[in-house]
């Protein structure tokens, strides 16, 4: 008898469950994904909308009567141009933040497939319309901050849904070399955001925020069509019976004796769907869980780092290096690479030393001359809670959890930014002083504001809050 391909073999060797689960993470990867890559365009265009307009060769029909500012795009034409950058940047951040404290109690208790779909099909909307203005010759601030702030709220729905969405399907088993992998779709994003929008930007800097904007609506129609938010709603391919639990503890990632498997290949036990009949968690209620006040301090610090980076590091490689729009954003994209990088570094790390507060820290100190540890620190928190929430029975706490936590990160996000246009004009080394003083903030956050808590890894590398009086959750 003749013996099946390998790759045949390899297809089957799998479970039903573990196809499912793959299925998932590589749509909520790509989901996030164009989350981010809608985000990034503003801040290459930056460096179009005010330039040195004097190294222009301008039209010979063209009359001009200032030769510094003749090419800038009204209103960011004036020397107050970086505060009023400052201000765009906000009108999305501080939306955002506002936001995701709201964002993760409607995404417990909205379906997550539309809330998801509506909130990326929203989104590109947003970015579309802020790209058009390029075409529509509209030059009043109010018209850009308005549409940044209606962007910033819809692009609330994107982290709490796809958390929620992946713990579903993952429950309280994740490692950290396969979510290091899975939370490198913000670099990612950032990364296609930058290229993408650097391609327009010289030519027509509208087509920069269209066709990101474009491609986060295609991808909200795609989740509305195929994503399946939790292992209870699936069908059984052939119709027979529900598709339901494989065994909860087992482990994205196992450890075993010759590899580490990715996904496990025993075969899913059809049961009765186990429907989740907890409710909901309040907003005081989540913040009363142990670690969430301190790990969303910590965030705060690390976003802010993020974040100035994310919206200001075009800028400033234009301005100092004096490369164009396109090089700026090209080689601002190598901060992203580290980021995914360092992500699946330090999740590697954690797996083989059970030290993933201590792995956290660790970045934390080394990346205050560096900056920034954001990726792994944002996996961590997520993957700790996941698993916390589900030992006390209560899993669907994880988008409200997870949403307090990102929102005061966010609003971190929306400091940074600030201060960077606010000390920028006194020189540029006043704004890394400014990053690296929130990195060591961030890791004395930990360190210090929280002295009484550890995490404890047990045999079935589970991780567990701890305190002086024992063990919380």
């Amino acid at each position: 008898m003749r013996s099946l391909a390998p790759g045949i073999k390899l297809i089957t060797s799998f479970s039903r469950d573990s196809w499912y689960r793959f299925f998932i993470l590589i749509l909520t990867f790509v989901f996030y994904t164009t989350y981010h890559l809608s985000r990034k365009p503003i801040s290459i265009v930056k460096s179009q909308l005010h330039r040195n307009c004097s190294n222009v060769i301008h039209p010979a029909d063209l009359n001009i009567t200032d030769n510094d500012t003749w090419c800038d795009w009204a209103p960011f034409d004036k020397n107050n141009y970086q505060n009023l950058f400052g201000v765009l940047d906000n009108c999305f951040l501080v939306a955002y933040a506002i936001g995701m404290f709201f964002s993760g109690m409607f995404g417990e208790r909205l379906p997550l497939r539309y809330y998801l779909s509506s909130g990326m099909i929203l989104s590109g909307l947003f970015t579309v319309l802020f790209g058009l203005g390029f075409y529509w010759q509209i030059h009043s601030l109010w018209y850009y901050c308005l549409v940044q702030a209606l962007n910033g709220l819809v692009q609330t729905t994107g982290w709490p849904a796809v958390v929620a969405c992946v713990g579903n399907w993952f429950g309280k088993g994740k490692r950290g070399f396969i979510m290091g992998i899975w939370n490198s779709h913000t670099s990612v994003g950032n990364i296609l955001g930058s290229l993408i929008a650097g391609v327009y930007v010289s030519s027509s800097w509208g087509l920069s925020f269209i066709v990101p904007g474009i491609i986060i609506a295609s991808a909200g129609v795609i989740c509305f069509l195929f994503l399946v938010e939790s292992k209870s709603h699936m069908l059984d391919i052939w119709g027979i019976c529900l598709f339901v639990h494989s065994v909860e503890q087992e482990p994205l990632l196992r450890n075993s004796s010759s590899n580490e498997e990715i996904f496990s290949t025993n075969t899913s036990t059809a049961v009765e769907p186990e429907e989740d009949h907890t409710e909901a968690i309040s907003f005081c209620g989540a913040l009363r869980i142990p670690g969430v006040v301190e790990f969303s301090l910590c965030l705060l610090f690390a976003k802010l780092v993020s974040y100035t980076f994310l919206y200001w590091l075009p800028l400033y490689i234009a301005n100092v290096a004096h490369f164009d729009p396109k090089e700026a954003g090209d080689l601002s994209t190598l901060f992203d690479v580290g980021g995914i990088v360092g992500g699946i570094l330090a999740g590697l790390i954690s797996d083989y030393s059970g030290g993933r507060a201590t792995t956290c820290c660790a970045m934390l100190i080394i990346a205050a001359p560096m900056v920034s540890p954001t990726v792994f620190l944002s996996w961590w928190v997520f993957s700790f809670f996941a698993q916390t929430l589900g030992k006390i029975g209560n899993s669907r706490a994880l988008s409200t959890v997870t949403a307090i936590i990102d929102g005061t990160g966010s609003i971190g996000a929306a400091i940074g930014p600030l201060l960077a246009g606010l000390i920028s004009p006194t020189g540029w080394n006043n704004v890394f002083y400014m990053l690296i003083a929130a990195d060591v903030l961030a890791c004395l956050v930990r360190l210090y504001c929280c002295p009484g808590l550890c995490i404890r890894r047990s045999e079935d590398g589970a991780d567990t809050l701890q305190g002086r009086e024992g063990e919380y959750l």
